[in-house]
């Protein structure tokens, strides 16, 4: 299948205080007023320098190793260990998926470090963190609501890095999309460009299960999104 690629402005993304405080480790009535003016700044000017691209391409061969926990997709071995293939042992085929919020996010808050603006540049860090896992959620619900019409459910996305998937794997990940997909380069550390992008994998098929909270799966301890994806479930 071809791959689909999306589009959108910053503002187009709605980030809450609550979600932006509880990402941060606060209440939104706890956090200091430093904090507050920061993440107003934040609110008022860092959507206009988010410049979001997003897809995915579908791949129907999938074979799995339950013995060393690795999916066969097209040409490419994912190690992607116990967790991750747990969660996809059942699916049919795999849509590998990449998001970005672009450069400039990044580059206004090593202006602002520079500047001596710590606290606001790593709220603007923070920021653009939370842009991209709002803007995959898009491209993810578009996927989902595609492959409802095929009588198909999908899975949670699984990225290296995570869960135990070494983030090597993001070249063999990059190997099956298109070159230069959503202007996303690999560094040689397997690192992507923009930094604030996210990669990795969804399942689909008809057994597929999506989960509505798997951070008590996972063993990534310094992980931003814990905390703001528990908190989302339980208030739901």
């Amino acid at each position: 299948m071809d791959a689909e690629i999306f589009s959108f402005p910053g503002n187009e993304i709605e980030i809450s205080r609550d979600a932006f405080a509880c990402a941060l480790g606060y209440s939104q009535d706890s956090m200091p007023a430093p904090l507050v003016e920061s993440i107003e700044d934040v609110l008022e000017n860092g959507h206009a320098l988010c410049k979001i691209e997003g897809g995915y391409k579908i791949i129907s061969s999938v074979h799995f190793d339950r013995k060393s926990y690795s999916l066969m997709v097209d040409c490419q071995s994912f190690n992607v260990k116990k967790v991750v293939f747990q969660q996809l042992r059942k699916v049919e085929s795999i849509a590998l998926f990449a998001c970005t919020a672009g450069n400039e996010i990044v580059n206004r808050s090593r202006e602002l470090m520079k500047e001596g603006e710590l606290l606001k540049g790593y709220v603007y860090d923070v920021f653009g963190s939370l842009v991209v896992e709002e803007a995959m959620d898009r491209v993810q619900n578009t996927l989902r609501s595609k492959m409802q019409e095929e009588g198909l459910r999908i899975t949670n996305r699984y990225s290296p890095g995570y869960c135990g998937w070494d983030v090597s794997e993001q070249k063999k990940l990059f190997s099956l999309l298109p070159k230069n997909f959503c202007g996303i380069k690999l560094t040689d550390s397997c690192l992507m460009h923009p930094i604030k992008s996210v990669s990795g994998i969804i399942g689909i098929g008809k057994s597929a299960k999506f989960n509505q909270y798997t951070c008590n799966l996972c063993d990534e301890e310094d992980c931003l999104y814990r905390n703001l994806r528990h908190k989302t479930v339980s208030s739901s």
